[in-house]
């Protein structure tokens, strides 16, 4: 069974999910309420400066901290439907129906700053917590050396409940070096999209990030199970590149010149 990994998103939509959207629970709520009690400490100078943002973004989530409380059940939105940046609008959750969504539930999640990890109907609050933001905790140094030993037996759980598992990398390396991949127990294959201009294939970061989101959507539509289903990704104008890839990297490209 494929088990995808995706991104977040800084972009948030909290107006309301679909009628059928219930909302579940993160599973590694103790982790996310230290990580949320450290994250109200931080002050507007210091959001800013962690997080590289604008004054306004950074009083915007310094208010968004001190309101946070973890047992809110008023103002959350499954994760899925929250997340509007390109990752997400390439997944285009609103138009998936209620069986489609089942299926993301098992196989697909969500690597999270704040949460660890999220399943798409996990219920989240207005956030923003980059994976790279340098939080030193009694943990170590960074959101990193939080999250990574915790966060990776998580998921070595998770993935030893599907019968022969493979995680399919669709994260940003920000967010994949969360994980410690040495001990990962299910294989992985990375995907890479690239955009073929002049004869010239390369990565550009706009599209691979609708990219990923698109693949995680053809894999929840096609209901795919096996690594090798993958190579017949043809959405947006992407085919399979067999002579780019390997084993562990399914490389897609399209060109768009």
């Amino acid at each position: 069974m494929l088990y995808a990994l995706l991104s977040p998103a800084k972009k948030l939509d909290f107006g309301l999910a679909p009628a059928f959207a219930q909302s579940t629970t993160p599973a590694l709520l103790d982790d996310a309420a230290l990580m949320a009690a450290r994250a109200k400490k931080l002050t507007r100078p210091a959001l800013r400066r962690i997080m590289d943002i604008s004054p306004a973004l950074a009083d915007l989530n310094f208010e968004r901290f001190q309101n946070f409380v973890l047992a809110n059940t008023g103002g959350t939105k499954p994760a899925i439907y929250a997340f509007i940046g390109d990752v997400y609008q390439g997944f285009d959750a609103k138009t998936l129906d209620e069986d489609d969504i089942a299926f993301a539930q098992e196989h697909v999640a969500i690597i999270s700053g704040l949460y660890g990890l999220l399943r798409p109907l996990d219920a989240i609050q207005p956030y923003r917590l980059e994976m790279g933001s340098r939080v030193a905790t009694a943990r170590g140094k960074d959101l990193y050396a939080f999250w990574r030993a915790g966060l990776t037996a998580h998921v070595n759980t998770v993935t030893a409940k599907l019968r022969h598992p493979t995680i399919v990398n669709l994260a940003s390396q920000e967010y994949w070096a969360a994980l410690d991949a040495r001990v990962l127990r299910a294989p992985v294959v990375h995907a890479v999209f690239k955009e073929i201009r002049g004869g010239k294939a390369s990565v550009v970061s706009l599209f691979a990030k609708k990219a990923r989101g698109l693949m995680a959507r053809y894999i929840v539509q096609h209901r795919l199970t096996k690594p090798g289903e993958l190579m017949a990704f043809d959405t947006a104008g992407y085919r399979f590149d067999p002579e780019a890839s390997g084993e562990k990297l399914l490389v897609f490209s399209r060109k768009t010149e």
